[in-house]
């Protein structure tokens, strides 16, 4: 066991320069004396850095407007999005398409996605218009601080499915130590109190006192009893919010053809529902190595290749679903808006 660690040295020292989370995984980055020096801060500090560096060149790609509502909030917000007879296009080709589909349950809720990719995409015209309006583009990559193609799904959240307990992404957390973005544009209503989105205004920024918090997370949370915390994407309980100097979350009950783009830097959750309930969006994730100082060059991205990304890695991820213990389970196809059963 001796000998594995020293040969696997190497990788845990360059893990350090790449966007790799986990305190459980790396002895490196779970270091309490390294990090009782700093070095989760400092990693922290270094990719805020670069992230803003990044964004300053891309500033050129949404309003004044909506730069200004990111850098003081950590999302932006468009109520009516697109114009209503493309959203209703949208919609309605989104809901009637049947394609292959991944679920993953979490406590009492179902998470199903169902991939934007060469099939969905020649089913869906509406959904290739929007991949390409300039909009959608520049706010996905100024939040995310990189021109790197995100990839996209149609995603059905069916909230109180199962009788189990509640489900953990309605705790508020933090996705990463860096800069990323997430996107959200409803085809449905969401009400407050049947799972929306849920962000903490402003808690993308790494204050002294968000930095104060990182630093004491990183010392305690390989010995705490917290999973995802311990994999680095640390959890935060409302009531600590005020001494971050930060104001209450607020819930995302939005109509149709709103859509959010956010950091999720900042703390944010699946709100609560308190009855069954189903939500149905585009969405769209990117993450890139924070500590890359261009922000282009993203090979995955190109055309012919990003949009067949998903099939190739759940291809992947279902041989290899024995030895990782993929959570995700192939359902076959289905429709978003199709029931959990």
């Amino acid at each position: 066991m001796k000998a594995a660690r020293y040969l696997l040295a190497p990788w845990w020292v360059v893990q350090l320069f790449t966007g790799a989370k986990s305190f459980g995984d790396n002895p490196l980055i779970g270091s309490q004396a390294l990090n009782a020096r700093g070095l989760h801060v400092l990693r922290v500090r270094a990719a805020a850095a670069m992230a803003a560096r990044r964004r300053r060149r891309l500033a050129h790609l949404l309003s004044a407007e909506d730069r200004a509502a990111f850098d003081r909030d950590g999302y932006v917000l468009k109520r009516d999005f697109l114009p209503p007879a493309l959203f209703a296009q949208l919609r309605d080709q989104a809901l009637a398409f049947a394609g292959p589909a991944r679920e993953m349950v979490q406590g009492d809720t179902i998470t199903r996605r169902i991939a934007l990719d060469p099939e969905a995409l020649g089913a869906i015209p509406a959904a290739r218009t929007l991949l390409a309006d300039p909009a959608w583009r520049g706010l996905l990559r100024y939040v995310g601080s990189t021109d790197a193609e995100p990839v996209t799904y149609i995603q059905t959240i069916l909230s109180q499915v199962n009788d189990a307990e509640p489900d953990p992404q309605t705790n508020l957390h933090a996705d990463t130590f860096h800069a990323t973005v997430k996107a959200w544009l409803f085809l449905t209503d969401v009400a407050e109190d049947e799972g929306p989105f849920a962000y903490v205004p402003g808690s993308h920024r790494d204050t002294p006192e968000r930095l104060a918090w990182e630093q004491a997370m990183s010392l305690g949370v390989t010995s705490g009893p917290d999973r995802l915390s311990s994999r680095g994407s640390f959890r935060i309980r409302a009531d600590e919010l005020p001494a971050l100097g930060l104001p209450p979350v607020r819930l995302f009950g939005v109509p149709a053809n709103t859509l959010v783009v956010a950091d999720t830097h900042g703390f944010h959750a699946r709100g609560p529902s308190i009855r069954p309930a189903i939500r149905v969006e585009i969405w769209a994730y990117g993450r890139r190595n924070p500590y890359l100082p261009w922000t282009g060059l993203d090979l995955l991205g190109v055309a012919g290749v990003a949009e067949r990304r998903v099939p190739l890695m759940w291809a992947a991820r279902d041989r290899l679903r024995r030895l990782i213990g993929q959570p995700w389970r192939d359902v076959g196809r289905k429709r978003a808006g199709d029931p959990a059963r």
